[in-house]
């Protein structure tokens, strides 16, 4: 985590440098090169520019100062459930083989996040846990074997072709045995079972890391706040459920078993902030804690910056969800943006139909606005499902970031958030560092970045109609041509 100057992150116009206050460590010299999504055009190289001396006054304004630094970016990515890794399956092996690369390759979409289901989901091909049956405290019918039909081996693909994949994993329900109703549909697990369930997960880490799958990072619980009234593998744990989980259990379990294992609280939506809040003023909690796992469908991103004001070395992660739906929130405000999943309820309100190319741009915004509010990283939900929104076991009908014909095995369609996570990726490697860029320009997002080779890059979101604006890169200036409804990447060294 880098430097923090709390709200100053969030006000893009209220600190606005002039060229002459920016310190000689900004000035860029280069080419600078540009990639744009606009029109029918996805992520296409276009003329580049050079860097000027800064001349005059300009009414749309960018300037950047990377002596104010924010959060290391951890990635950008989508979720490996069981239900895309069956479809990957289903490909032809040189279909298949060339699909996986697609997505994780660094040249390419370049996934370098993602997210694991511990058992099933809601999107998976049947219900199951690694223990179901009769109560079973030893874990002796313990077995990830169903994982190594088409999970576990798509997972060794994905981490051979890009070998900093970080696999983030979630369980929805404990054994349906450890909780009460004995089922993995809603309920909650008994609190006398939060000794063996702890086991139980250390011993997926563990099952998972001799098939040669370390996993980097765990939650305790999806959607912590909610039960889904039963119709999907999920389990409601309440505060002071998972305050003694993780403070007496998980987190000792953990470390007893040598795994360097990140525990991250939640993994549910931005108005559960004041749980957090007061979940991280258990000693035991914030000993074992490295951060938040935080879900969109209610709530604002602002909500990442009230905790990072109170517990700074806590990081925010955004671990499901499409990036949309943190556009129009926030400091800049922008119309037609979608409305909120219903938490328990399983309904998604009505929200306008866009175009292809304003879809993406609705990303780009919520991208934006997450990353100005200390977000790490950032996990759409199922990186592939089918023209139908399957396979899905559950109540939900959402689609996935690329679809595949069911029928004709065919990659049909890359939606809005592959080209957001495209245009992500390729302006902020791993470790790169969020940097200030000021100005308040009229449906225009703008996010900064220097990365750990020095390159520094801008991805410049565009909702207006087609316009100029200026970068001020210390004594130095670029005039930028921004298409209508377009994301642009900038990149130099």
């Amino acid at each position: 985590m880098k430097g923090t100057t709390r709200r100053g992150f969030l006000g893009g116009a209220a600190g606005l440098a002039t060229a002459a206050t920016v310190p000689a460590i900004a000035r860029g010299v280069g080419a600078i090169r540009i990639q744009q999504s606009a029109g029918d055009k996805r992520f296409t190289a276009v003329s580049g520019l050079d860097w000027q001396p800064v001349a005059g006054d300009a009414a749309d304004a960018i300037t950047l100062d990377p002596t104010t630094t924010f959060q290391d970016v951890l990635g950008f990515g989508a979720a490996f459930t069981e239900a895309s890794a069956y479809l990957i399956n289903t490909l032809a092996p040189g279909a298949r083989e060339a699909f996986m690369h697609e997505l994780f390759s660094p040249d390419e979409l370049g996934i370098n996040v993602t997210r694991i289901c511990i058992g099933s989901s809601d999107y998976a091909t049947a219900m199951f846990s690694y223990d179901e049956g009769a109560p079973d405290p030893t874990l002796a019918r313990f077995s990830i074997d169903r994982d190594r039909a088409y999970v576990l081996p798509e997972l060794l693909t994905a981490r051979h072709i890009n070998p900093e994949l970080f696999m983030l994993a979630s369980p929805w329900s404990p054994p349906g045995w450890m909780k009460n109703g004995n089922s993995m549909l809603g309920g909650n697990i008994k609190p006398p079972n939060f000794a063996v369930y702890a086991q139980y997960l250390v011993k997926f880490l563990q099952a998972y890391q001799a098939a040669g799958v370390k996993l980097d990072a765990i939650t305790t619980q999806n959607e912590s706040d909610t039960d889904q009234a039963g119709r999907m593998p999920a389990a409601a744990w309440p505060q002071e459920y998972e305050v003694a989980f993780v403070g007496k259990h998980l987190g000792p379990a953990i470390e007893a078993a040598g795994l360097s294992t990140k525990i991250w609280l939640l993994d549910h939506n931005f108005n559960l902030w004041g749980r957090v809040f007061n979940t991280l003023e258990d000693p035991n909690v914030f000993k074992y804690a490295d951060g938040i796992a935080w879900h969109p469908y209610v709530g604002a991103a602002e909500s990442m910056t009230r905790i990072h004001d109170a517990y700074p070395t806590k990081s925010a992660y955004w671990t499901e969800g499409g990036f949309e739906l943190a556009a129009g929130k926030g400091t800049i405000e922008f119309a037609a943006t979608p409305g909120p999943m219903t938490a328990g309820v399983g309904t998604v309100e009505a929200k306008p139909k866009l175009d292809p190319m304003s879809a993406i741009v609705q990303s780009g915004l919520g991208a934006t606005h997450a990353l100005r509010n200390w977000v790490r990283c950032m996990i759409d939900w199922n990186v592939v499902l089918d023209e139908t929104g399957r396979p899905n076991i559950g109540p939900f009908d959402l689609n996935g970031t690329t679809t595949i014909d069911s029928k004709t095995k065919q990659i049909t369609e890359r939606g809005a958030n592959y080209w957001a996570i495209k245009h992500l990726n390729h302006a902020a490697r791993r470790g790169a560092t969020v940097i200030q860029s000021s100005g308040d320009i009229d449906q225009l997002a703008h996010v900064a970045f220097v990365n750990t080779d020095g390159r520094k890059a801008m991805v410049l979101t565009n909702a207006g109609s087609d316009r100029t604006v200026q970068i001020r890169n210390g004594g130095r200036m670029a005039t930028v041509a921004l298409p209508a409804n377009s994301l642009t990447n900038l990149s130099w060294t």
